[in-house]
């Protein structure tokens, strides 16, 4: 299950923010590439230590357990606390219940299929499953990508009254997958349960084999990762789920009955185990490359009024550029009594993985946050003027260029050899005549970039845009080493 705190509230750093591809290259300069294979220093295991001990005591939150993937390594693994009333030390090695974190594995489980020609992703679901509403339209991308129109059988933030009783995926079918869809597919994204249910019956049909068997055979055995189903990890020797009511006391929690979540989360593994997999998306293993990219790329909306639209959700994860400008692929999970946190920065080479065994605090995405800060500290901002000033500094030079009035002691010697008198005369011909613009606005953060800090802006006026691409040297009196203005599209 998906938690709705992340569908109200948002991760506090996978937030989809989206910066403009060509630019990427930019940012990834910006973190030394040394950075990622280092291992995890004494200062920083303290670091992480303090921050989970301070959030555990602030929520009440029993155990964590906690994973670290740095230049494709396992650098660090811990746990933390009271694992259950049987476990009063929680140890590495403990499988905690993952939920919607294992959706990632059903579309595995799906692409190794197609890569085996046994099924495509645009097949429809009624060609294997029957019975599905628009069965015939609801394509098996679309089951994956959550823009199916099934509804989510289980939307809310605990065990309601029918989970107290065993299902199978059969009866979720019958009694979720048959309604009237929410929307028509393709047309709009909306987190569904019922969906991954469904495609896990379809694995289950193509490969002749319970999904979970065939997860071991093709997954798990082949990267040493120990999983079991999460219905029969309970009791002793495993995490116990743990409930609050408000700041009420901590108190154990029943847990679900068996079959409640099947391929839409269904599986049990220790944090470790699930760092091997990490480890595979980032080298590229098991899975061929293109089949990993098909997973991480954001579906778009192939119909209604928000045709084109970018979801920001692939195959089973959620993807997108964090703030810092790191591509991150993120899924967390909520099973009675657990929360989960999984998030892989390909390109720098790391993960985050962090296990609670509770389900009323956002504890599990706070720390994820704050681990995230130690792996990987945030890019240098850029040094110089901030934003606000340095705007107000480009408009000024825009302004004088329009007038052909450029200040030269503002600009470095390379810069003034750029803009000779032919350069001059023709920014003033071609931007006077276009009189005072309508817009001048930034086009994503500042960058460094050989020594220099990059800034670019949008100029709008009616029918036409221009682009800016400066660089400045550092400081507040930072000369402009570059002041490009061009057309844009």
């Amino acid at each position: 299950m998906r938690s709705a705190q992340d569908e109200a509230r948002g991760s506090p750093f996978p937030t989809r923010v989206r910066f403009i591809r060509r630019f990427l290259p930019a940012l990834a300069l910006l973190t030394p590439a040394t950075l990622a294979a280092q291992a995890i220093t004494p200062a920083e295991s303290a670091r992480i230590d303090g921050i989970v001990a301070t959030a555990l005591a602030r929520t009440g939150v029993p155990s964590a357990s906690i994973a670290v993937v740095r230049g494709d390594r396992l650098v660090f693994t811990r746990a933390y606390g009271k694992a259950s009333e049987a476990i009063p030390v929680a140890t590495p090695a403990l499988p905690y219940q993952i939920a919607s974190i294992s959706k990632q594995f059903t579309a595995a489980a799906i692409l190794l299929l197609a890569r085996d020609r046994k099924l495509s992703l645009d097949d429809t679901v009624a060609k294997y499953v029957p019975g599905v509403t628009q069965g015939d339209r609801i394509t098996i991308r679309q089951l994956l990508s959550h823009t199916s129109g099934l509804q989510d059988y289980w939307p809310q933030d605990y065990g309601f009254a029918d989970m107290a009783r065993p299902t199978t995926p059969q009866a979720i079918v019958a009694r979720w997958a048959r309604k009237p869809l929410d929307f028509q597919p393709g047309t709009q994204w909306q987190y569904s349960n019922t969906g991954y249910v469904v495609a896990g019956l379809i694995v289950e049909r193509v490969a002749g084999e319970p999904l979970l068997a065939f997860l071991q055979r093709r997954v798990f055995r082949p990267l040493d990762i120990r999983a079991v189903d999460q219905d029969l990890a309970t009791g002793a020797g495993y995490p116990q789920g743990y409930e609050r009511f408000a700041l009420g006391p901590v108190r154990v929690e029943r847990p679900a009955a068996h079959g409640w979540l099947f391929a839409a989360g269904e599986l049990a593994m220790s944090a470790s185990d699930l760092a091997k997999w990490d480890i595979a998306r980032i080298d590229r293993t098991l899975l061929s490359p293109a089949d990993w990219q098909a997973q991480e790329t954001a579906i778009k909306l192939a119909d209604g009024p928000d045709k084109g639209k970018d979801t920001g959700y692939g195959l089973g994860v959620d993807v997108g550029v964090n703030r810092d400008g790191r591509r991150f692929v993120e899924h967390s999970g909520e099973a009675v009594g657990f929360l989960t946190e999984n998030i892989v920065y390909p390109d720098d080479r790391a993960a985050v993985i962090v296990f609670t065994n509770a389900d009323f605090s956002d504890a599990y995405k706070g720390i994820a946050a704050s681990v995230y800060k130690v792996v990987l500290p945030a890019p240098a901002p850029a040094a110089g003027l901030d934003d606000a000033m340095a705007a107000i500094h480009a408009r000024a030079v825009f302004d004088a260029l329009r007038a052909g009035t450029l200040d030269r002691s503002t600009m470095t010697a390379n810069s003034n050899f750029y803009f000779t008198p032919t350069a001059l005369a023709d920014y003033r011909a071609s931007l006077g005549p276009l009189g005072r613009p309508t817009g001048f606005e930034p086009t994503g953060p500042a960058k460094l970039r050989g020594g220099f800090v990059n800034r670019n802006y949008r100029v709008t006026y009616p029918g036409r845009t221009l682009a800016i691409v400066s660089y400045a040297e550092p400081g507040a009196g930072g000369k402009y080493e570059q002041f490009l203005v061009m057309p844009s599209s």
